[in-house]
């Protein structure tokens, strides 16, 4: 007689994995092992499984364990392909203050990980702050507190800040930030600051970064 071997950590049988759950849920968007555990059980058990079923619509699976987070990412195009595969998702390049906003943030993220670490809740004041220091020129400042509230609507749409409860909650930054804003990119900040800070006006083109999240 054969004996059940115990499934480890809490995960799912095999009988039970439900990969249209898993698939549906990252086509929704970032899965979060803390919001949705459940899901995330199913997963990390299904990751061949994953890769196999979204490899044909041209997608990747990201999943890093260590923070927490999942999500799909589109695969880049093989120039020697005869018929490249139609892109599912968009690429959109963001503002200057939306890229410059999560440049800071994944800066600030950098910051809290070589402290406590844990999560990082920023006011709106703290984000208007964060922004403005770059910003010496009154008139810049006040152009930017006045428009800061969209460009924090925007970041919060894109999955890279979350709303706390509360009238007074502040926002959480996501560390799925840390996957769109890479050191590379982030060692280069310096001089786009310096680039951004010589043009007059501010300007609305993108510093590099784009909108490639499903």
């Amino acid at each position: 007689m054969t004996a059940l071997l115990p499934e480890l950590d809490g995960a799912p049988a095999r009988a039970e994995l439900d990969l249209p759950l898993v698939v549906t849920s990252l086509m929704r968007g970032v899965v979060y092992r803390e919001t949705a555990p459940e899901v995330w059980r199913h997963l990390l058990a299904l990751q061949p499984d994953l890769r196999d079923h979204v490899a044909v619509l041209g997608l990747v699976p990201v999943v890093d364990e260590r923070e927490g987070y999942a999500f799909l990412r589109q695969r880049p195009e093989d120039p020697d392909a005869e018929r490249p595969l139609p892109r599912l998702v968009a690429r959109r390049s963001l503002s200057f203050p939306v890229s410059l906003l999560l440049a800071l943030l994944r800066r600030r993220l950098v910051v809290a990980d070589a402290g406590e670490g844990g999560r990082l809740v920023l006011t709106r004041a703290d984000l208007v702050d964060l922004l403005a220091d770059f910003l010496p020129d009154p008139g810049r400042r006040n152009r930017l507190v006045e428009q800061v509230d969209g460009h924090i609507a925007k970041v919060v749409e894109l999955g890279f800040l979350r709303r706390m409860p509360g009238p007074d909650g502040g926002f959480e930054v996501r560390r799925v930030l840390k996957a769109f804003v890479d050191a590379q990119w982030l060692g280069e900040l310096d001089a786009k600051l310096a680039e951004y800070a010589a043009q007059q006006p501010a300007p609305t083109t993108s510093t590099g970064l784009e909108e490639d999240l499903l």
